[in-house]
């Protein structure tokens, strides 16, 4: 398929006015496909006789093509382009008749069947170019158009859309018209959903699942639609503009490759979220983020929108910032900034540090899969952390000044970042051009680091970068707790601009000095001398979870440059994690631990001495919740406890007896997990993995069977499930990353060896046939991750040098071997 070039999309642009698409879905054609006809009105502009440009279109079969009534021959589409030449200035009418393809790979107009009770659903996910997979359309997001949607579906079901729709009969829906907006934001989804409708402010809201899910929705029905309403109404205290659409619906949509997707008045979910086994409060903390993000872009990103690709931080930085900002202020769950500093935050400092990194708004994003490479940790966590320390610079009433004049300048129109930032000028006397050029133009992470000179009582600091932004940040001073050696109470926090105009006086020594304290910069920081040992000592003493998870986090960036030991590490958590109190603390720090520590940053005969550390902690905070006061950290503790055992004697207990001793009750989710830990000990057979299939058939079911059967330690297991990502092309996404998620295991590493060498050519092949979405989970789930030797990593190389991978699998390539090669000289720093 042809990709769609910067350079194209501005030529078209200076070219065309697109007036209005009529959208006609037939959804009621069979399985493999619907029929979709569109009439599109534009204007050409100029003065000149004749120009051309081209449409584009990704049909199965191409029906019929009429230009201004004249009919255009369907063999000359070109892969996804056909050209309109000839065209005379003024305005034309288009009309497109093709056959489409139903997608299984979350991409375009995707088709589920639930397994437990064999109902369908359809849905769209058009972002960032799959538009053309489901109507003709000038598809770039400044060629905004009004939409008319009509769709045919089967009896039984309800179609949702952008706007509200009108079952007229027949099995026929009308959507109500849209405003201004681009092509990827129309949205579809149609089946026998189970809803759950309100009104609020004298709008209609919905929240709709699979029928299947229904009691799980009906039982969070009120915490979601509070959490709605209650960002809805801080929005409107926030944005002059109001909320520009007909009505607001959330559906969960099943085998979501994103979190979620902001279409205006119809926002899709991963319907993950219609929780089906318990949870703690994080992961409902984390929901409610993304319903607040998600309303968030109703404002950033659809009634103003990027102009191209390049602005897409524009999009999402402010989402993901205003999801955090908002949930906090608007909703129960307060402490959302812990959070990100110890989950998304280090998937920012990870991205930035790689090859692949990029400015948060770079400057020259030459095309459309160039453009679906940064959807990162760059654009989404660093863009978010850079808006917090531009509030923390600017003011937030000069932030959301500038803002709103940002809304009334360019709403239903298109943005670039010279313009947001000529909006922010206009609200301050800032010069927010150079801090744009500071933070959103350049790549990398500082280091701060603190120096303290002085004689105690009249010591100084001194905060040193490395590194060229300009940072706010708070400075943390503690002191030991006299009547208790295990705290640290704080003593004062200072507010420092680095780079600093000189040193500054702190008084006597402090027990632990923590820069960046709040949070509210983005940089790696580092300790001196007294501070780590304090911190060693003492960190589950800090009064603050987010000054921990600062801590914990400037550990972890410890790690990774190999200047801390990974067993170091290990040896902390082991002391301090007991004591912990915060959730999503505990969930990050195990899970780093585990997955990264553990897995990849010992040597295979230090791994055992790490899972045992690993299970002993869990042990302790199992019993530490005995009281049933904590059930959140103790269903935390019993993940992982499962996740690291290296004997299956304790959880095959559990799994036999439904429940761990004194709780929790296994759910499915838990009995998955047991179940898949099993598999990969070798304790377990496809037996006992059908029978739990035939108790869950579910969704999550069918996928728990595929993880568990890819992790049985078998010859014939391993090839099954190699044959079934690689050899065949009927694994959908979801069942496509439970099996990748199985295959390779560290326990495993002789049995699977064969298949590493095999993986660099069969992934080539198979994101080349299958697209960006399945090369995106090849790279991220199916890559041997476990694998961390020499020649894993020449391989590798050999295979971006040679082997010509599409660009998602290139991008996910590359950060792999990347992060192969740190994993390497961390394990060769902790042995010298």
């Amino acid at each position: 398929m042809s990709v769609l070039t910067r350079d194209e999309a501005q030529t078209r642009s200076r070219l065309l006015d697109v007036h209005h698409y009529a959208i006609d879905l037939d959804l009621t054609r069979g399985d493999e496909t619907f029929d979709s006809r569109t009439v599109v009105r534009f204007t050409v502009r100029g003065d000149t006789d004749s120009t051309d440009t081209f449409v584009e279109v990704k049909p199965a079969e191409l029906h019929a093509v009429t230009l201004d009534g004249q009919p255009l021959d369907p063999a000359a589409l070109d892969e996804n382009r056909l050209a309109l030449k000839n065209l005379a200035p003024g305005e034309h009418e288009l009309r497109v008749d093709a056959a489409m393809r139903y997608s299984r790979t979350g991409e375009g107009m995707h088709r589920f069947t639930d397994p437990t009770d064999g109902e369908t659903y359809v849905y769209t996910q058009l972002f960032l170019d799959d538009v053309q997979r489901v109507y003709a359309a000038f598809d770039q997001p400044d060629l905004k158009a009004v939409f008319d949607l009509t769709v045919t579906a089967p009896e039984g079901w309800t179609v949702l859309a952008n706007g509200i729709t009108e079952h007229t009969g027949d099995g026929r829906w009308k959507a109500a018209t849209t405003p201004l907006i681009s092509t990827y934001l129309v949205a579809v989804a149609a089946g026998p959903w189970h809803s759950v409708r309100t009104e609020h402010r004298g709008l209609p809201f919905g929240i709709h699942c699979r029928r299947s899910l229904a009691p799980h929705l009906d039982a969070d029905a009120d915490e979601l639609l509070d959490v709605t309403r209650a960002c809805f109404d801080r929005y409107h205290e926030k944005f002059t503009e109001p909320y520009p659409f007909d009505s607001y619906d959330q559906a969960f949509v099943p085998e979501f490759n994103a979190g979620a997707m902001e279409n205006p008045g119809l926002v899709t979910f991963r319907d993950e979220f219609v929780f089906r086994s318990a949870v703690t409060e994080t992961q409902r903390q984390t929901r409610a983020m993304v319903v607040a993000h998600e309303m968030a872009h109703m404002w950033f990103g659809d009634l103003v929108t990027l102009r191209w690709w390049d602005d897409i931080w524009l999009n999402e930085s402010f989402a993901e910032y205003m999801g955090y900002q908002t949930t906090a202020e608007a909703t129960r769950f307060t402490d959302t900034w812990t959070d990100f500093g110890v989950t998304r935050k280090a998937w920012g400092y990870d991205a930035d540090q790689r090859p692949s990194t990029h400015p948060v708004a770079p400057e020259d994003v030459r095309d459309t899969a160039s453009a679906l490479l940064n959807f990162d940790g760059i654009s989404y966590a660093k863009g978010a952390s850079a808006l917090r320390q531009l509030v923390a610079w600017l003011g937030e009433k000069d932030f959301l000044a500038g803002i709103n004049t940002h809304f009334e300048r360019h709403k239903f129109a298109n943005a670039s970042l010279a313009d947001f930032i000529d909006s922010l000028a206009a609200a301050t006397d800032r010069d927010v051009h150079a801090w744009a050029d500071a933070w959103l133009r350049t790549t990398g992470v500082d280091t701060l680091t603190p120096a303290i000179a002085g004689d105690n009582g009249s010591r100084v600091l001194t905060v040193h970068r490395t590194g060229e932004r300009p940072h706010r940040i708070a400075v943390g001073l503690y002191d030991q707790d006299p009547g208790d050696h295990g705290r640290l109470t704080p003593r004062e926090r200072l507010d420092i601009d680095v780079p600093q105009d000189g040193p500054r006086p702190i008084g006597k020594l402090p027990a632990l000095v923590v820069l960046n304290d709040g949070d509210l910069s983005y940089a790696k920081i580092r300790f001196d001398a007294d501070s780590f040992h304090a911190v060693r000592e003492s960190l589950s003493g800090l009064p603050d979870p987010l000054t921990r998870a600062v801590v914990w986090n400037a550990l972890r960036d410890a790690v990774r440059d190999g200047e801390l030991p990974a067993t170091t590490y290990l040896d902390t958590a082991r002391t301090h994690l007991p004591h912990e109190t915060d959730l999503a603390l505990v969930d990050g720090v195990l899970a780093f631990a585990a997955g990264q520590v553990a897995d990849r940053y010992v040597t295979p005969e230090q791994r055992p001495a790490a899972l045992n550390t690993l299970a002993e902690l869990c042990r302790d905070l199992i019993r530490r919740t005995e009281d049933g006061d904590h059930p959140g950290l103790r269903l935390i503790a019993v993940r992982h406890r499962i996740s690291t055992a290296a004997h299956p004697d304790t959880i095959a207990a559990w799994l036999a007896d439904g429940t761990v001793p004194g709780g929790p009750e296994l759910d499915p989710e838990l009995r998955w997990r047991i179940l898949t830990r099993l598999a990969v000990l070798g304790a377990t057979d496809e037996a006992a993995i059908a029978a739990e299939l035939a108790s869950d058939p579910s969704a999550t079911g069918q996928e728990g069977a595929a993880r568990c059967r890819a992790a049985l330690p078998d010859a014939e297991a391993k090839a099954r499930a190699w044959d079934a990502m690689f050899a065949s092309d009927d694994l959908s996404n979801y069942l496509f990353t439970a099996t990748a998620q199985g295959f390779w295991q560290p326990e495993q590493a002789d049995l699977v060896a064969g298949y590493v060498p095999r993986y660099y050519t069969e992934a080539v092949a198979l994101a080349a046939r299958r697209g960006p979405a399945i090369a995106d989970a090849a790279g991220r789930w199916a890559f041997p991750a476990h694998a961390v030797d020499t020649d894993t990593l020449r391989l590798g190389r050999e295979c971006l040098a040679n082997a010509d991978p599409i660009p998602a699998l290139r991008r996910k390539l590359t950060d792999q071997l990347d992060d192969l090669a740190r994993a390497l000289r961390v394990r060769e720093a902790n042995t010298d």
